[in-house]
């Protein structure tokens, strides 16, 4: 089946272009300028940017991955999706060894079906002084042999693992999943910037959620923060909801990143879609009012209620990023983190028909997946 998308403004890595593209097969096989030959899906001078690849999510509409409800979880999938993420992965929090693996067992039929994009540990080999909405009696020291299992129950799905460098054998556990083909997460970590150094030299890439849950920046102790900042090496995740960080700093951390190396996140939990009230993350009870998400106890901030298409639309409104700048870190950045940047995270001719139509107010019009509709513009 082929579709052609007329009058469009379609938004690549090389700019933003007045024209159509066709989808045959699901892949994109051409992009042209201009009028569109013969007819098409008229968008009326929309924006047509790449679908959005969420590489930190627990869950929403109700859903919650780390629950292991599959049911849940296919409804929190479809949820972002309806909101532009076309790419997902889905995060576990700390637990129990044993539903770790039971649950990383469940969410890896998911995976072999397309729904996810694999799934991300976010613990339970974190910092205690850093553990946010992680339960602390949960957190474990990194075991070489526990990791091995983890990985194992993901039968080939197991994408990312959030751990702290500083933890004793932490580096020995970096080095042994990245040679498995895992990435290793910097973060929930309260290192110093000589200890995340070495956490880097070990192999690892990404920085959960930078500035959360990590030491702050100090003129005579760096610390983490411009450690993972300053080195190629490493993409930096941002939770751009307007909570977890002011827009200067996320501003702060595009400029020195760039693009290539900063990736949107939303880290939404069940209440994203559903409102305020009381939910359960993991085993740790979650308060939401006024769209932000707090334990309980203690009243750290405990994931977010953010999709991103509100991610996408605050890059541009409030850290001030061009359209093209916005698609990249919230879509080709984190694709290449998957390494998946062949396939989707730009619109370009060959890869996957996963688009989503803008209206002026930059609010999610249209999003197709694989050249289908999952919600069609008017």
């Amino acid at each position: 089946m082929s579709i052609t998308l007329a009058d469009a403004r379609i938004v690549t890595p090389g700019g933003v272009h007045e024209g159509w593209l066709t989808i045959e097969d699901g892949r994109i096989t051409h992009i042209g300028q201009g009028t569109a030959p013969g007819n098409g899906h008229g968008l009326s001078g929309r924006h047509v940017v790449p679908g959005f690849v969420d590489i930190h999510n627990h869950g929403g509409a109700g859903g919650s991955f780390p629950a292991g409800d599959l049911e849940g979880a296919l409804r929190a999938a479809a949820f972002h999706a309806e909101h532009g993420t076309t790419t997902i992965m889905a995060s576990l929090v700390t637990g129990a060894l044993d539903e770790l693996a039971s649950t990383t067992s469940a969410l890896a039929d998911l995976c072999a079906d397309g729904v996810f994009a694999g799934i991300h540990f976010e613990g339970p080999y974190i910092a205690a002084a850093r553990c946010g909405a992680h339960d602390p009696a949960r957190l474990r020291l990194p075991d070489r042999g526990e990791v091995a299992r983890l990985i194992k129950a993901g039968r080939g799905h197991a994408r990312m693992l959030t751990i702290a460098p500083e933890l004793p054998g932490a580096l020995d556990v970096i080095r042994d999943v990245v040679a498995d083909g895992v990435i290793a997460a910097l973060g929930h970590s309260d290192a110093d910037f000589d200890q995340t150094i070495a956490g880097i030299e070990a192999g690892g890439t990404v920085a959960t959620h930078l500035y959360n849950a990590m030491p702050p920046l100090h003129h005579r102790s760096p610390g983490p923060i411009a450690a993972l900042l300053e080195d190629e090496r490493v993409t930096v995740e941002l939770i751009n909801d307007g909570v977890h960080l002011h827009p200067a700093m996320a501003r702060l951390a595009y400029e020195v990143a760039g693009a290539g190396r900063t990736a949107l996140v939303t880290d939404a939990m069940a209440a994203t879609g559903v409102g305020d009230g009381t939910y359960v993350l993991g085993a740790m009870e979650v308060s939401v009012q006024n769209g932000v998400a707090r334990l309980v106890e203690g009243g750290s901030i405990a994931g977010s209620t953010l999709t991103m298409d509100v991610a996408f639309r605050r890059a541009v409104e409030f850290v001030g990023l061009s359209l093209v700048e916005a698609a990249e870190i919230a879509s080709l950045t984190p694709a290449r983190v998957l390494g998946l940047d062949e396939r989707v995270g730009s619109i370009a001719v060959g890869k996957d028909a996963d688009l989503v139509v803008l209206d002026d107010d930059l609010g999610v019009a249209g999003v197709m997946r694989h050249g289908t509709w999952l919600v069609e513009p008017l």
